[in-house]
Formats: structure tokens, sequence, C-alpha cells
């Protein structure tokens, strides 16, 4: 009897290590798994590259940066005033990215005059040392935004096609992809982007 005794637990013994390994490696892949989701809702979310084209946002931006945006900011809040936003022209799909600096915000009325901006009829005090805007543009006479419109400006404000110009014009909510919030290339200027 002692014979058959052993066999059997050595068999039970067996089958647990089994069980143990079998968990240990689901565990494993669970873990693996929540990994892998973390970093895709990271790289969604914060992690997508665009690039500026053009000197419009010297001397905080240069030509050809590769930039990062927040996706997730704009679900949950509003873009606010001085923001720097990638958005699509238009909400044309097919269009380049464009990156600007939120100036106007919704239900505000927008008039550039004597190249100093006015919001509400009161001039706009900036923190930088900006030279007088030259060309209004279609700000030359007041605009008025609706309830998800902005008014986006490039800081060479002198050097740029922004929401001065048809072919730009008032950026809807929804054309906004994100917040522009780090420079990834060139590798001597990375760092975050204000």
């Amino acid at each position: 009897m002692k014979r058959e005794r052993r066999p059997v637990r050595k068999r039970q013994k067996e089958k647990r290590t089994i069980r143990e390994h079998i968990g240990n490696l689901l565990l494993w892949i669970f873990e693996i798994a929540v990994v892998i989701l973390f970093a895709f809702v990271l790289v969604y979310f914060f992690g997508q590259t665009r690039t500026n084209l053009g000197e419009s946002m010297e001397l905080t931006l240069s030509d050809n940066d590769v930039v990062l945006i927040d996706t997730i900011s704009y679900r949950v809040g509003s873009p606010k005033r001085n923001d720097i936003i990638a958005f699509k022209p238009n909400g044309s799909s097919t269009a380049q990215t464009y990156i600007k600096r939120v100036i106007g915000l919704p239900g505000e009325t927008i008039q550039i005059e004597n190249g100093m901006i006015n919001i509400d009829g009161k001039v706009l005090l900036e923190n930088t040392d900006l030279p007088p805007i030259s060309d209004a543009g279609l700000a030359e006479t007041p605009i008025t935004l609706g309830v998800t419109e902005y008014f986006v400006l490039g800081d060479n404000r002198n050097n740029s096609e922004d929401s001065r110009h048809a072919d730009v014009g008032i950026v809807n909510a929804s054309y906004i992809e994100g917040k522009v919030w780090f420079r990834l290339s060139p590798s001597e200027t990375r760092g975050r982007v204000r």
C-alpha cells in the first residue's frame, strides 16, 4: 500500500506545480497587457508628434521643429489664452497641421488697431516684447467669436498666416488636434514649449 500512495502524492504535487506555473504565466501575460495598454494610452494622448512648418512661430518654434501634442487636455477642458495649439485649418483632414498661439477665446471680440490686439475693446498686454502688427488682415474690423471659436496668431506676428487670413480664419474647437507641450527635436532645444 505504501508504494501506491507515493505515486498519488507525487502526481498531486506535479498537478499543483503545473497549476502554479500556469497561474504565474497568466499573471505575467496580464501584467504585460497592462503595460502595453498603459504605453498605448500614454503615446496616444501625450505623444503624438507634429512638425512646425515655416517661421510663423519664431522665436518659440523654428521651421521643422518636431513637437509632441497633448490630445486629452481639450477633451476635459478648453484652450486658454496663450496656449499653443495644433489644428487643421477649416477642419480639412488633408491640410497640413498648423501650430499657432491662442489669442481670442469664445465670445470675445477681437480687433487689431494701430498694431495692437484689442479684446473686447481693451488692449491685450502680452508677456513678450513683440513688434507692432503691421497687417491687421481680417481683424482690421471687429471679429466676434462664437461659442466654440478661437482666434490664433503666430508668434512671428508680421510673418504668419493665421486667423487674420481667410485661408486659416477662425479656428473651431473641432479643428484642434491638441495642445503643443514639448519640443522633441532638434535635440539642442528639446524641452517644454511655452
